[in-house]
């Protein structure tokens, strides 16, 4: 029988948050074990960072300019040819998807054969009075109906007062900590193991909310870090320093000057977050030994995108900076299948959209040729990727009104391009990983800028909105969040 695949995915862990890679605060020991016995890719991007063009690449292994989303807008039909959980149920694998999905109609099963619901607080399916839709949130959400039918009193997802979006706000969860949704998934999924066709290999894909907002570790894992020094955020010299219009003090802010004690406060509540979702992750990979199925499971850890936390006083997602775009990427195989090298890190650039592939591949399953991702098994089998031929960069964008954006990172390199004002930075990854020094007129980098930007006008001719004639870039142009190609 082929191996079984479990994709675990988390919604907006940063790469840097594991103590693996030496992180001054936070504690991973699940994910770093995870990463001693398999390969961590300290170059994994989410071409457009949040949540549904991220998670359409990794349904679909495709870019974002062929999904056709290209920045955040819900209730678009997701109407895709093959998706990963199509081409695992055509294998003839138990499929199933516990968690997160965050697709449109909600409760598609977008090819798997079940999936149990929880995307967290969606603002569309939240309206109680004088609605039409049929997606409220007693009705899309199976995390909420759990909860209220074990939990004393009409409990709801808005009761500690954050909303989904509180980037800079915490308070520890209130009541048991076993009723707390990254619990919910866990159990359910070690529930899946229970259940399972034990004659089929399965593909599970558990996708935690959290560390997404809203910040409300138990509080056990909040006391672990509610009283640690916590470094300052980095703030490059490109960064606005002032926040004439107080938006740094607004719950749900994207950026601006937050008040020193109540950011420090919401950094250690995402770190309690992410150490939370590791202790957990622990608990699923002793169950999976416990029903013996670890040995025979390939296991691929990612985040949809990252998240600022303060970084250059921004906040949440989106943006192409490294806290939002660069996501944790670790390969795991515990009964050697692949052969892969194991305790290693990989420096070569990999993307939501390889997600698709690589596991197709590992299994050997037939790569559906609408897929542009590309299997990372090459990196991790060879003893040198010298000779191998890999990507030199990625095409990064998200719409963002005003701050729409497009890039070009090559991992060493990253250059960005504002689409409705036309500027623009360069950033030297390598001497500079924090991105605090703005190259764009240093002149020693006039080459390396000239060819990055050339890759970009290449990426976006043809493109609909009219970014480029070929030639150059053009300012001002009318960004969408989605292309037509997505609602045909």
């Amino acid at each position: 029988m082929k191996p079984n695949v479990l994709l675990i995915m988390v919604d907006q862990m940063r790469a840097d948050c594991l103590s693996i890679l030496d992180h001054p605060v936070v504690d991973t020991p699940n994910l770093d074990q995870l990463a001693r016995s398999g390969a961590l890719f300290t170059n994994a991007y989410a071409a457009t960072p949040s949540c549904v063009p991220a998670r359409a690449s990794v349904l679909t292994g495709r870019s974002q300019a062929s999904t056709g989303r290209v920045g955040y807008e819900d209730k678009v039909p997701w109407k895709y040819e093959n998706t990963i959980a199509d081409e695992f149920t055509k294998a003839g694998y138990h499929t199933q998807a516990i968690g997160k999905m965050h697709v449109y109609p909600t409760r598609s099963l977008c090819g798997f054969h079940n999936v149990i619901l929880h995307d967290g607080y969606m603002h569309y399916n939240r309206f109680k009075y004088n609605t039409k839709t049929i997606e409220s949130a007693d009705y899309a959400d199976d995390y909420l109906n759990w909860m209220r039918e074990r939990a004393i009193g009409n409990v709801d997802l808005t009761d500690l007062g954050l909303d989904c979006n509180s980037s800079t706000v915490t308070r520890p969860w209130h009541v048991a900590e076993e009723l707390h949704p990254t619990n919910w998934l866990t159990s359910q999924s070690i529930d899946f193991l229970r259940r399972r066709d034990p004659t089929k290999p399965f593909f599970l894909k558990m996708s935690y909310v959290r560390p997404h907002p809203p910040f409300d570790p138990p509080s056990a894992f909040y006391d672990m870090y509610r009283d640690v020094d916590i470094p300052d955020s980095p703030i490059g010299d490109w960064a606005n320093t002032e926040d004439e219009g107080l938006e740094g003090y607004s719950p749900i802010t994207a950026k601006g000057i937050v008040p020193e004690r109540r950011l420090k406060q919401a950094k250690a509540a995402y770190y309690a977050l992410i150490t939370h979702i590791d202790h957990q992750i622990g608990r699923f990979l002793n169950a999976m030994q416990e029903y013996g199925v670890y040995q025979d499971t390939i296991i691929l850890f990612v985040s949809d995108h990252g998240e600022l936390l303060g970084d250059h006083n921004l906040f949440r997602k989106s943006l192409p900076y490294e806290g939002s775009a660069n996501v944790p990427f670790i390969l795991v195989d515990p009964g050697n299948h692949l052969q892969m090298k194991k305790n290693v890190k990989i420096d070569e650039m990999v993307e939501l959209r390889d997600i698709m592939p690589t596991l197709l591949d590992a299994t050997n399953i037939t790569i559906p040729n609408t897929v542009e991702g590309k299997s990372v098994l090459p990196l991790v089998k060879m003893e040198s990727t010298e000779n191998l031929s890999w990507r030199e960069y990625i095409h990064g964008e998200h719409t963002l009104g005003i701050q729409s954006y497009h890039s070009i990172t090559s991992g060493e390199e990253k250059y960005i391009w504002y689409s409705q004002t036309g500027e623009e930075q360069f950033f030297n990854l390598i001497e500079d990983p924090q991105e605090l020094t703005n190259l764009i007129h240093v002149t020693d980098y006039g080459k390396r800028i000239n060819l990055r930007r050339n890759q970009l006008i290449e990426e976006l001719t043809g493109r609909e909105e009219g970014y480029t004639d070929g030639k150059s870039l053009i300012v001002d142009n009318k960004p969408k969040a989605t292309l037509q190609i997505a609602l045909r």
